[in-house]
């Protein structure tokens, strides 16, 4: 891995921690997890095992430590984890050429996956907050953050594609 890809995956992760701590908890702590969206797009622009190791484990660990979620850090941590290799696993079935439909349609499978992981999680090591159900959150939190995740990637993912190609970052598909 160069240094070119390791400073992009670390822009990736500083906007997507900035994006987790800036938006506040609206749901028992609960917020939108909009640094998934950056993880996403670091994997799907640079899908190879050390990338997808790597923000996997600063994702978890960042989003740990910016959570307003009580005792969230291990659910955040185990959570980009489990997402990170399975959207990996999921992006390298459909190794097609990426698309920003793809792209979508995979962030929103990425983040149902990456909430039902950290809802399980969350409801094994330190319980729910508030006495609320896991399929209450769902509803309530996962399914908006995926629809607002999969706009985010619509929009984003073709604008950092083409300043991938014009800087040869990425080899063009």
């Amino acid at each position: 891995m160069n240094t070119r890809t390791l400073v992009l995956l670390s822009l990736f992760v500083g906007i997507g921690s900035v994006l987790h701590a800036v938006i506040p908890g609206f749901f028992f702590g609960m917020k939108p997890d909009m640094m998934l969206t950056m993880m996403f797009l670091g994997i799907m622009l640079f899908p190879n095992k050390t990338a997808v190791s790597l923000l996997a484990i600063a994702t978890g660990i960042i989003s740990g430590v910016t959570t307003s979620f009580p005792g969230g850090f291990v659910p955040n941590v185990v959570d980009k984890v489990v997402t990170a290799t399975l959207f990996f696993g999921l992006f390298t079935l459909l190794k097609a050429k990426a698309t920003p439909l793809k792209a979508a349609l995979l962030t929103a499978v990425g983040t149902f996956i990456s909430g039902a992981t950290f809802l399980a999680v969350a409801l094994a090591v330190v319980g729910l907050p508030g006495g609320a159900t896991f399929g209450g959150l769902f509803v309530a939190v996962v399914i908006p953050t995926a629809l607002v995740n999969t706009i985010a990637m619509i929009v984003i993912y073709p604008i950092v594609q083409s300043l991938m190609r014009r800087t040869y970052t990425v080899p063009q598909q």
